[in-house]
C-alpha cells in the first residue's frame, strides 16, 4: 500500500550556495581592523547588505577575543554570516555558526556547481545552469550599469556595453571587460583566478580587485585615470598599461 509522506502544508528544505566576502584577519587586530576602516572610508557601502564569511583558520585567538573581534564587525556595520576555521571551544552562544568546507571554487566545480548571477534591474534576474545544460562561461550586459546595481558571476568573464557608475559594482569569477567609463567597483578573478584581468575603456574606478588583490582611487597613478587601460596581476601587485 502507497502512502503519501508530505502534504501541500510540509516545510520544504533545500541546500542552496551564495557568493559572500570572506575576510582572513590577521594579528594584530587592531592594525588590521585600522585597513579594513581604511578599505571601507575609500569605498562607501562596500560592505553593505554584503554576506561576509569570517575566515579564523590561521588566526590563534580565544573566545574573548574572537567575541571582541565580532563585536568590531558589529560596530562597523559588518554583518557575519558565519565562521571559518574556528576552533569549536571558542564558539559561543549568540555568535555566528561554525562552517565547514568552505574554498575558493575552481572553474571546473563551476561548471558542475553553478552559482546564480545577478544581472541589472529593479529585481536581480537570477540565471543559474539546469542540469544538463552547459555551463555559461561569459555574459555580455548590454546596458550600463547604475549606482547601486551589482553584477555578480562566478562562472566566468563579464563583459558590459555601457559604462558602470559609481556606487555599481561587477564582480566576475574570470575576467571583466567594460566597453564605457569605469566609476564603480570591480572585482574580477573572484573565486580564485589569478590570471583574470579588467578592461575598460575610461579608467575612473572607485575600487578594483583581482584574486582578492585590492587597489582603491586614491593608490592610482593619476596618468592612467581617463585613460583606456588593462590591469593584471603580477607577484600579488596588480598591474597597469594604458591601450592604443
Amino acid at each position: 500500500m502507497t502512502k503519501v509522506l508530505t502534504d501541500a502544508r510540509s516545510i520544504r528544505i533545500k541546500g542552496r550556495s551564495f557568493l559572500a566576502v570572506v575576510l582572513s584577519p590577521d594579528l594584530p587586530l587592531d592594525e588590521w581592523l585600522a585597513r579594513l576602516d581604511d578599505l571601507a572610508s575609500r569605498s562607501a557601502g562596500f560592505f553593505l547588505n554584503r554576506p561576509v564569511v569570517l575566515d579564523v583558520t590561521d588566526l590563534n585567538i580565544d573566545r574573548a577575543q574572537l567575541k571582541e573581534l565580532l563585536g568590531a564587525f558589529a560596530d562597523r556595520n559588518v554583518a557575519i554570516m558565519g565562521i571559518e576555521g574556528a576552533r569549536p571551544s571558542i564558539l559561543g552562544q549568540g555568535m555566528p555558526p561554525g562552517l565547514k568546507g568552505g574554498r575558493p571554487v575552481s572553474e571546473e566545480a563551476m561548471a558542475k556547481e553553478p552559482e546564480p548571477a545577478e544581472e541589472p534591474g529593479a529585481a536581480a534576474k537570477r540565471a543559474s545552469a539546469d542540469v544538463g545544460r552547459p555551463t555559461l562561461q561569459s555574459i555580455i550586459i548590454r546596458e550600463p550599469i547604475r549606482s547601486g546595481q551589482s553584477v555578480i558571476f562566478p562562472e566566468g568573464d563579464v563583459t558590459v556595453i555601457g559604462s558602470v557608475a559609481s556606487g555599481a559594482e561587477v564582480i566576475a569569477g574570470g575576467s571583466v571587460h567594460i566597453y564605457g567609463a569605469l566609476r564603480g567597483r570591480v572585482m574580477a578573478g573572484s573565486v580564485g583566478n589569478a590570471s583574470a584581468q579588467i578592461f575598460c575603456r575610461k579608467l575612473e574606478a572607485e575600487l578594483l580587485a583581482i584574486d582578492g588583490v585590492y587597489q582603491t582611487a586614491e593608490n592610482m597613478a593619476p596618468s592612467l585615470k581617463g585613460q583606456p587601460v588593462q590591469l593584471w596581476l603580477e607577484n600579488d601587485m596588480i598591474m597597469a598599461e594604458t591601450l592604443v
